[in-house]
């Protein structure tokens, strides 16, 4: 396979080169220079595959110009002992349950898949490199999780002081060994800025190999592709077309349900639901992209103001709005609409949602509101609720059970060394070799 940069098209890159460096040097995305098809006997059979065999035939249409079927089997063995379920909450609407995997968070998919595939090829090339990665929650978690004690890879996380949860902050603050925390005194912006700078200061790459694990790099869009194949695979029998409303922040999970949606997934449409953070569903609305400094909010995971994976998106549909507008919707809820729909959903199916899944389901039922059709609707859950426990518990009145992997955190003091969001102070750290 391969990529183009998104500024420039005659910029090209194999997998391994897009993989470790994460951004091309004008600064775009990675894209496929073509999209390759699922067989009609693929998806004519799907729903008798397992989510690993789905994840396999997937990545392997995909990525078969550059590594077996074999490799790509022992990949997904490694980075997949949890499914993605998903389960009924009312008689039309699903919920994909994403936050089974270590960090109970739908970023652990991508997360996983990319550590086994970049530890692929080191053991090949017996290269060391250092990740640089911007959090606005869960991420950060995921990919602390994901590396942790992976040989040749060392993680340098970024994430907003005061702007994520307890929980998520302990899940990247207290692994130690090749991972160390950066509280940034900012915003997730601010970070992801921060990432982007170093990877085209010269001085930063002449001395370390930098990739990224955020969904800048391609190797995280790809694995995530897989469960919205295997949402369709669970739910095929219904014989009903699909919506996906997908809780968006910087846009990469709903990246990746289109790249399954032109690989040949049948969705007749997907939903970018958002928070206050809502620049896409302004562009879809007036075709304008203007994105705005974050705003913070209950949902924080998804408090990005300028998305990264916008122009993916785009791409996707040649930069045409009108095609863009014709496959995706937009729909964006404040956080006294979010607590409401947590508490609605709560008392009329006793289903607990965190505040990102209730976004989303929020936007899913805007979409039947304005348009009279049959449909099975699926909306992502793409965090434990008990990763958000106070705010849950305040919201619904009741007591959240928190699963002990994530108990187990509170106890552990957080090592994390505090900075100014200066791209100086950053690269002074890095310098200093952190890990």
């Amino acid at each position: 396979m391969i990529f183009y940069s998104t500024r420039t098209k005659d910029l090209k890159a194999s997998l391994e080169e897009a993989v470790f460096r994460s951004l091309p040097p004008d600064n775009g995305l990675y894209m496929p220079d073509h999209i390759p098809q699922l067989s009609n006997d693929f998806l004519s059979t799907i729903e008798e595959r397992s989510f690993k065999e789905i994840a396999v035939e997937v990545a392997y249409t995909l990525l078969s110009d550059d590594i077996s079927r074999d490799s790509i089997q022992q990949i997904i063995d490694i980075a997949y002992d949890f499914e993605s379920p998903v389960v009924q909450i009312t008689p039309d609407d699903y919920v994909l349950e994403l936050f089974h995997g270590p960090s109970m968070a739908f970023k652990d998919f991508g997360a996983r898949f990319m550590a086994a595939l970049m530890s692929y090829f080191l053991l090949r090339s017996k290269k060391e490199i250092k990740i640089l990665v911007a959090t606005s929650g869960d991420t950060g978690g995921a990919v602390a999780q994901g590396f942790f004690k992976v040989p040749g890879i060392s993680v340098t996380i970024l994430y907003p002081s005061g702007k994520v949860s307890e929980i998520q902050e302990k899940q990247l603050t207290t692994l130690g060994h090749n991972v160390t925390a950066l509280e940034v005194n900012g915003t997730f912006d601010d970070c992801q800025r921060l990432v982007k700078e170093a990877f085209l200061d010269n001085e930063l790459t002449s001395k370390f190999n930098l990739a990224s694990a955020n969904s800048i790099n391609i190797a995280r869009l790809i694995p995530q592709s897989f469960y919205f194949f295997s949402a369709y695979a669970q739910l095929k029998k219904l014989g009903k077309p699909l919506v996906f409303s997908v809780p968006s922040g910087n846009f990469g999970n709903l990246s990746a349900g289109l790249l399954a949606y032109r690989m040949g997934l049948p969705v007749q449409q997907f939903l970018a639901s958002t928070n206050l953070n809502n620049s896409v569903p302004r562009y879809l609305k007036n075709g304008t992209f203007d994105p705005l400094p974050s705003i913070e909010t209950i949902s924080n995971a998804m408090d990005v103001g300028n998305p990264s994976n916008f122009v993916r998106l785009i791409r996707f549909f040649n930069d045409d709005w009108n095609l863009v507008n014709e496959k995706i919707s937009g729909y964006f809820f404040d956080d006294e609409q979010t607590q409401k729909i947590m508490r609605e959903v709560y008392g009329n199916t006793n289903y607990v949602l965190c505040p990102h899944t209730a976004v989303a389901y929020g936007g899913l039922q805007q979409y039947r509101i304005e348009n009279d059709l049959d449909f099975t609707g699926v909306f992502l859950s793409t965090a434990h609720p008990a990763k958000f426990i106070d705010l849950v518990e305040d919201t619904l009145g009741k007591t959240v059970e928190v699963p002990e992997r994530l108990k187990s955190l509170l106890s552990i003091e957080k090592v994390a060394t505090k900075m100014e969001p200066s791209f100086s102070a950053f690269k002074s750290l890095l310098l200093s070799d952190l890990n």
